[in-house]
């Protein structure tokens, strides 16, 4: 298979909102039964340890729904460790859907911007989280992030994201099509399988961004887990 640049429904302007507000829902499930909190809280947790850090702040890019800032709150608290999250949305629907999601956690602040911009000043957080969001990029269009990114980490940028296989493309086209009518998760899910990258080619990607030492590991199923240290 190779890496598709055909893009995606929720990418494209003017969708129906409740085509969308759906979809979201559907996202939400994905991410908690297919390892997408799983593998965030390894790296987090992994990095919030290795710097012993008693509070830290996170910049979540592209966080959708919101349900990986509530899951880092929620992680956070059990573990007696004191999160900012800035929950980073472009889409005004996903804004509206991430705000009445975290509406009881405060650690979490939601704002409208754009992921290749974010409205915030160097050095703002120390980590910059990107979940399932990269393979909507093209490849300079990665670099270009993680470099805009590197900029606002003070400790290490994480990426959770999807490797592209044709196991995971048929896999996720079943379980789609068994649980979900909605056309744009039937839709998003496999094509997003086939936007996303291999290990080697993420491998290379974090590589060319030339921003700190990186370490890329396999995660299950089919899944990327990328930690960046800011040099």
């Amino acid at each position: 298979m190779r890496r598709s640049a055909e893009p995606e429904m929720m990418d494209l302007p003017d969708q129906p909102r409740e085509l969308l507000t759906e979809d979201l829902r559907n996202l939400r499930l994905i991410n908690r039964y297919l390892g997408c909190h799983r593998n965030v809280l390894r790296g987090l947790a992994r990095l919030v340890s290795a710097n012993e850090l008693q509070t830290f702040s996170l910049l979540d890019v592209g966080t959708g729904s919101a349900d990986i800032p509530e899951v880092i709150v929620r992680w956070a608290r059990r573990n007696h460790v004191t999160a900012r999250i800035a929950a980073l949305e472009h889409d005004r629907v996903s804004v509206e859907e991430a705000a009445q999601q975290t509406r009881k956690l405060p650690e979490i602040t939601v704002v409208r911007g754009d992921g290749l911009s974010p409205p915030f000043n160097a050095g703002s957080f120390d980590f910059v989280l990107s979940s399932q969001l990269l393979h909507h990029f093209s490849d300079s269009q990665i670099i270009a992030a993680l470099r805009t990114w590197a900029r606002l980490a003070r400790r290490a940028i994480i990426v959770n994201d999807l490797v592209r296989h044709p196991l995971a493309y048929h896999g996720i086209r079943l379980v789609t099509k068994t649980f979900t009518r909605n056309e744009m998760t039937r839709t998003d899910a496999p094509r997003s399988v086939q936007r996303a990258c291999t290990i080697s080619e993420w491998r290379e990607l974090f590589r060319r961004a030339n921003i700190g030492k990186f370490s890329v590991q396999r995660a299950l199923p089919f899944r990327v887990l990328g930690v960046i240290s800011i040099s």
